[in-house]
């Protein structure tokens, strides 16, 4: 979630300029441990069990290894210890060439567990049909669209999320940026190459809000870096340029690439004019024309506008958003995205959720038309966080009496390199430049306000591929959140989908 996922991944970080951490910041010892987050010793343990299942009209016989790999200095010290759950399908023939691909959610500050549990691995959290809260007990159900008949999976909980720490007398702080996460993420991934003789193998990433940050990122590092080429990657409910997010003074941007995504929350809850409410791709597309076209060019003039042309803008905003028009004017054409949370519903005092629109709450007080919290996320906590620590030590025998960071703040402030908004679309540009035969599938859901799809697309047009690499990118859409996976019917097209990214690869290691 960015939760996101997703929460990734994954709650919402503003990207700060960059701003070294000092030798003994506040919740760190004199030597750099942080005291808000004692480490452990740092050890090498895993748990192996055998398992079966049916998926892909395949029985499938797997291994699941569950464990913890350290990641050391040249002179042998330990920085961090990283978990994870690999599962290997046992019936490949070389296993040394069958696809495998690494995982990971976003955050920053979200351990894999949406990803694993909601979408790819062998077992998924039971919900409703369109993704709605289940009542607890909770349940895991067999996940007939688990990524095993065609790739190996690795899932990954970077430094400070699920199990994974730093060393004692390490800083965790050089893991909690952009590129310390890169750093020691693409360890993780060379070492498992080497530890588990995966070199020969085709090489995928799949990553989930702030995780396609990550991924992106690693496209170009693991390249630089490594020598590893990547076959895919698959990004969902995906931010490349925080640029295009934040609500920040002086940053006009996301006003225009939020407005798509306010409509198609708008129609969900029947607050358009008649004319727009019966198909939502049709008022989707009226509204992307609009605002990148005249509300764009409205929001460039700034105060250069008229009191006559203010007011016709408005009109139109209120027409795709839901809102009123006094509430607009007043707002200077500029809602934000936790101001329309907050209003589109307030009259009838409910919120709406950031990482589906669809979900609504209750605030404390309708009047101020405050987000309390997210309906969206607080309908997947309890459910996955329950499932996933009930499975890791039921079902993959693997013992911690750590608590497992499912999503976490303790990484904050997470820096930014160079300047305030990060963008690592260039990473991702260059990356497919020098290996063109990565493809890339980018996953987004209409009710997603938190990596709004708009944004996504603007991102993808303002790379500048060459033509010739233009289809190495492709984006798809279904009418769910952030995590879109929730609805069974978006998480069987996105299976579908991601079919075709493995299909070079199918005979590999069968």
């Amino acid at each position: 979630m960015a939760c996101g996922a997703g929460l990734a991944a994954q709650t919402r970080q503003a990207p700060a300029a960059e701003h070294p951490a000092p030798a003994a910041a506040a919740g760190e010892k004199a030597g750099g441990e942080s005291t808000q987050f004692p480490a452990p010793p740092a050890e090498e343990k895993t748990s192996k069990t055998q398992h079966t299942m049916q998926a892909g009209g395949q029985r499938i016989p797997y291994t699941a290894v569950a464990g913890t790999m350290v990641l050391k200095k040249e002179d042998g010290k330990a920085r961090a210890s990283i978990f994870y759950v690999a599962y290997t399908r046992d019936d490949a023939a070389d296993k040394t060439k069958r696809p495998v691909t690494f995982i990971f959610n976003g955050g920053p500050g979200s351990s894999s567990v949406w990803l694993h549990m909601g979408a790819f691995g062998p077992k998924r959290v039971k919900m409703g049909p369109e993704g709605e809260q289940p009542a607890p007990p909770y349940e895991l159900v067999d996940n007939d669209d688990t990524l095993l008949p065609a790739t190996d999976m690795v899932f990954i909980d970077p430094v400070t999320t699920g199990f994974s720490r730093q060393a004692p007398g390490e800083n965790p702080q050089q893991f909690h940026g952009l590129e310390g996460d890169l750093e020691s993420v693409a360890e993780f991934i060379r070492l498992y190459l080497t530890r588990y003789e995966r070199w020969g193998s085709p090489k995928y990433l799949a990553g989930e809000s702030y995780g396609t940050t990550r991924a992106a990122g690693l496209s170009l590092y693991l390249l630089e870096n490594e020598g590893i080429y990547l076959n895919g990657i698959t990004l969902i409910s995906s931010v490349l340029n925080f640029e295009t997010l934040e609500f920040t003074s002086g940053n006009d941007l996301p006003y225009a690439l939020f407005l798509p995504s306010f409509t198609a929350a708008a129609w969900y809850h029947k607050k358009l004019p008649a004319d727009l409410e019966g198909d939502l791709a049709k008022a989707v597309e009226a509204s992307r024309e609009f605002a990148g076209g005249e509300y764009t060019l409205a929001l460039m003039k700034g105060d250069r506008l008229t009191a006559a042309e203010k007011e016709a803008v408005a009109k139109k905003l209120a027409r795709f958003t839901g809102l009123s028009e006094q509430y607009i004017l007043l707002s200077n054409l500029r809602v934000s995205d936790f101001k329309f949370f907050g209003e589109l519903l307030r009259s009838e005092r409910r919120t709406i959720g950031r990482y589906d629109s669809r979900l609504t709450g209750i605030p404390s007080d309708a009047a101020a038309g405050r987000f309390d919290y997210d309906p969206s996320y607080a309908s997947v906590q309890g459910a996955y966080t329950n499932m996933f620590n009930a499975y890791v030590r039921g079902e993959l025998k693997f013992e911690s009496d750590m608590p497992y960071e499912i999503l976490t703040g303790k990484v904050r402030p997470w820096p930014y390199p160079q300047n305030r908004f990060v963008d690592v679309s260039e990473r991702l540009r260059q990356a497919i430049n020098q290996n063109p035969n990565l493809r890339v599938i980018i996953a987004n859901g209409y009710y997603d306000l938190a990596t709004p799809f708009f944004a996504t697309e603007y991102t993808v047009h303002h790379m500048l591929l060459d033509p010739t690499l233009e289809n190495n990118v492709s984006l798809f859409y279904c009418d769910a959140g952030h995590m879109l996976y929730t609805k069974k019917a978006c998480l069987d097209r996105l299976r579908s989908t991601m079919d075709k990214l493995y299909a070079p690869a199918a005979g590999a290691g069968k």
